[in-house]
C-alpha cells in the first residue's frame, strides 16, 4: 500500500508538469498554424486515445515524459532531397517518420513544422520549459496568497560567550529590528548579520512588555553552504526558537513574492548544475523517478502546501534542464535553430545526427545514474 500510495503521489506530481510543458509546445504550434497531429500525456503503449480535429490525444503507459508530434516535424522530400527536421521533445523513434517521403502540396507546407520560419519554430520549442517555470511562478504566487510558513524571530538560545550573550540578548527575546530596519523573519536576521562584514549592528529587542536595544559586534565564523563548501562569514551566537507562523500576502505583494521565490530556484538549479559539474556536488545525490516517488509522498505527508511547493520546484528544474543546450532535449533543438538563425542555413543532416547520437548517449547515462542511485540509496543501502 506504501508503494502505491507512493506511485500516486509521483504521477500526481508529475503529471501536471509534463501537461503543462507539452501544452506549452501545442499551444504555440496551434498559434504559429502548425498541424498538430498527436498530444500524448506518457510514453509507450496507447492507454487511452480520442481524436478531435486534426489531433489525436493520448494517455500512453509511461508516465515519464510525453510529446507532440507535429506535421512536418520528421521531416520531406523536397527537390528531389530529403530533408530532417529538428523537433519538439524525444519522441518514440515510430513517432518520427518521413512524412511520407513525397513532395508537400502548398497547403501542406502552410502546416509544416519544417517549413515554418526559425523564429517561430524556436517560439515553438521554447514554449514547453518556458510553460513549466510559469507554472512554477503561478504556484508560488498562490501559495503566498493562501498563507506561507514563516519562522519568527524569536530567540532560542543565546549561546555563552557569544557576542549577543556578552551584550544581553536572552532566551526568548524576538529581534524587531536591526539598524532601524524592521524584521519578522529569522532569514531576514541571517542576512542581515551576513551584510554587515564583522561592523557593529543595532539590534532592537521585545523582551515582555520593553523594547530594548543592543550594540552588537558579529564575530567571523566558517560555516558551509548548501553545497557543502566552506565560507566565511559572520555570527552573533543566537539559535531561533523554532516559532512557526504563517504569514499571507496580499494579490500584488504575492506577484512579488512568488517572482522572487521562482528567480531564486532558477538560480539555485542552475548553480547545482554547475557545482555538479566541478564535482563540488557529489554525482550520487542525482535522483531518479523512486527518488521523486519518495519525495512526492513524503511532501504529501507534510500537506498541500508542501506538495505544491514541492511540485513548482520539479517544474522549474524540468524547465531548466531542458534548456540545456543537449540535442534531443529542448535546448539542443534551440541551438540548431539559433544557429540556422546566424549562418541563415540549417545544420548539415550528418552534424545533426552525430549530435542527437552523442546527446542521447548522455541522455541515458544520466538516467542509468539515476536509477543506480536510487538502487543504492532505497535498496541496498537500507537493507545493508
Amino acid at each position: 500500500m506504501i508503494v502505491l500510495g507512493k506511485l500516486f503521489y509521483f504521477i500526481l506530481a508529475l503529471g501536471p508538469l509534463i501537461f503543462v510543458h507539452e501544452l506549452g509546445h501545442f499551444l504555440l504550434a496551434k498559434f504559429f498554424g502548425v498541424r498538430v497531429e498527436k498530444f500524448s500525456l506518457g510514453f509507450g503503449p496507447k492507454l487511452y486515445g480520442k481524436k478531435i480535429g486534426d489531433t489525436e490525444y493520448l494517455l500512453s503507459a509511461f508516465p515519464l515524459g510525453g510529446y507532440v508530434k507535429m506535421f512536418g516535424e520528421g521531416g520531406y522530400i523536397e527537390g528531389g532531397e530529403v530533408h530532417t527536421a529538428d523537433g519538439v521533445d524525444n519522441l518514440p523513434a515510430e513517432e518520427l517518420p518521413l512524412e511520407t517521403l513525397r513532395e508537400l502540396t502548398d497547403d501542406e507546407k502552410t502546416c509544416s513544422f519544417a517549413h515554418k520560419p526559425v523564429l517561430a519554430r524556436i517560439g515553438i520549442v521554447l514554449a514547453g520549459p518556458v510553460f513549466n517555470l510559469l507554472f512554477a511562478w503561478l504556484i508560488f504566487i498562490v501559495l503566498c496568497m493562501v498563507g506561507v510558513p514563516t519562522v519568527t524571530t524569536k530567540i532560542g538560545e543565546a549561546l555563552k560567550d557569544k557576542p549577543a550573550a556578552k551584550a544581553g540578548i536572552q532566551k526568548g527575546d524576538v529581534i524587531t529590528a536591526i539598524n532601524n530596519k524592521p524584521v519578522n523573519r529569522w532569514d531576514q536576521i541571517a542576512e542581515g548579520v551576513a551584510a554587515s562584514n564583522g561592523q557593529p549592528l543595532i539590534l532592537s529587542v521585545k523582551r515582555d512588555v520593553q523594547t530594548l536595544s543592543f550594540t552588537i559586534t558579529p564575530e567571523p565564523r566558517v560555516s558551509k553552504n548548501l553545497f557543502g563548501e566552506k565560507v566565511n562569514g559572520y555570527a552573533v551566537g543566537v539559535a531561533s526558537a523554532g516559532e512557526v507562523i504563517t504569514e499571507y500576502f496580499g494579490p500584488l505583494e504575492a506577484v512579488v513574492k512568488g517572482t522572487e521565490q521562482t528567480g531564486k530556484v532558477i538560480e539555485l538549479t542552475f548553480m547545482s548544475l554547475v557545482k555538479m559539474a566541478q564535482r563540488v556536488v557529489p554525482m550520487d545525490s542525482v535522483g531518479g523517478p523512486i527518488m521523486i516517488a519518495d519525495m512526492a509522498g513524503k511532501m504529501a505527508e507534510s500537506g498541500g502546501a508542501s506538495f505544491l511547493a514541492f511540485i513548482a520546484l520539479i517544474s522549474i528544474n524540468l524547465g531548466v534542464l531542458n534548456l540545456l543546450p543537449v540535442p534531443v532535449l529542448d535546448g539542443g533543438h534551440l541551438a540548431f535553430f539559433l544557429m540556422e538563425l546566424v549562418f541563415r542555413r540549417p545544420v548539415p543532416q550528418k552534424v545533426r545526427e552525430y549530435a542527437q547520437q552523442i546527446g542521447m548517449v548522455l541522455l541515458l547515462g544520466l538516467m542509468v545514474l539515476a536509477f543506480y542511485n536510487d538502487i543504492i540509496r532505497y535498496f541496498v543501502t537500507r537493507t545493508g
